[in-house]
């Protein structure tokens, strides 16, 4: 297959679907991930579609358009598990522990239970919700105390702006978990809504340590609005290694999800 040919086939892709990955790529076009990555950088130089870690994007798919809760909860299920059983290991009983909203972090809900006496500062509407229901349905004693402050409603079902951010500059975490909608070694780390950039600002401000959750296809996208500066972080933690231009900021892989035994296997 000629260059052009290959080139206009990730082109075609990238019109049914909002990204595309190297590996993906390769095997459906037959040759290696370094072509792919030759084929995606001249793309890019034409300004066809934007690179990111492991793959790439279709144009105007990143700065400033805000996929919804729904939409983007079934998205990399297997990485977002892999990425909340690695964080929880981080927490130690009684922590307060601030969570920003997405639906990473939403995925820490039932893990968070299963550590003895946290409080939870939330703008996340599904996981405290998520979190009242367990500590219904559970031992009192396990189940972590929730705050959740007030603002406006998100697509991403985080509440944001000055009420929210308020709230949350007036508390004091051990430890905060952010999602990220972009995680870059120059930009930071980035958001397409003003509101919640601001909001989630004081998430940082209000914190002993900031661990970022991101799954590789978060890595190398820069959105509209900057949160903070990637060297405000601690730690990330994802599902990939990142290029060795990301510093001196403590990179936490996390373990593979085991596959369910073939007999429960759907």
């Amino acid at each position: 297959m000629l260059a052009a040919e290959r080139q206009a086939a990730i082109l075609d892709r990238l019109t049914h679907q909002p990204a595309v990955r190297v590996s993906g790529l390769a095997l459906a076009l037959g040759v290696s991930e370094m072509t792919v990555r030759r084929d995606i950088d001249t793309l890019e130089a034409r300004g066809a579609l934007v690179r990111v870690h492991g793959g790439a994007v279709r144009i105007g798919s990143l700065s400033s358009v805000e996929a919804g809760f729904d939409a983007n909860r079934t998205r990399g299920g297997l990485a977002k598990q892999q990425i909340a059983a690695t964080a929880v290991s981080l927490l130690t009983p009684g922590m307060t522990v601030s969570i920003t909203g997405g639906t990473t972090t939403y995925t820490l809900a039932p893990l968070l239970a299963r550590v003895q006496g946290l409080t939870i500062i939330t703008n996340s509407l599904p996981l405290a919700d998520e979190l009242h229901r367990l500590r219904s349905a559970g031992p009192g004693d396990r189940a972590p105390e929730v705050l959740l402050s007030g603002g406006q409603l998100t697509p991403s079902k985080a509440l944001v702006g000055p009420i929210a951010t308020s709230t949350i500059s007036s508390l004091r975490a051990d430890l905060c978990f952010m999602g990220a909608h972009g995680v870059d070694a120059a930009a930071g780390i980035t958001t397409p809504n003003l509101a919640e950039a601001d909001t989630n600002k004081a998430f940082a401000r209000a914190c002993g340590e900031l661990v970022i959750l991101a799954d590789a296809t978060r890595i190398g996208v820069v959105s509209l609005a900057r949160v903070a500066a990637l060297d405000s972080a601690t730690a990330l933690v994802t599902d990939q290694p990142p290029d060795d231009d990301y510093g001196t900021l403590t990179r936490i892989l996390c373990e593979p999800v085991p596959d369910p035994p073939l007999e429960e296997r759907p």
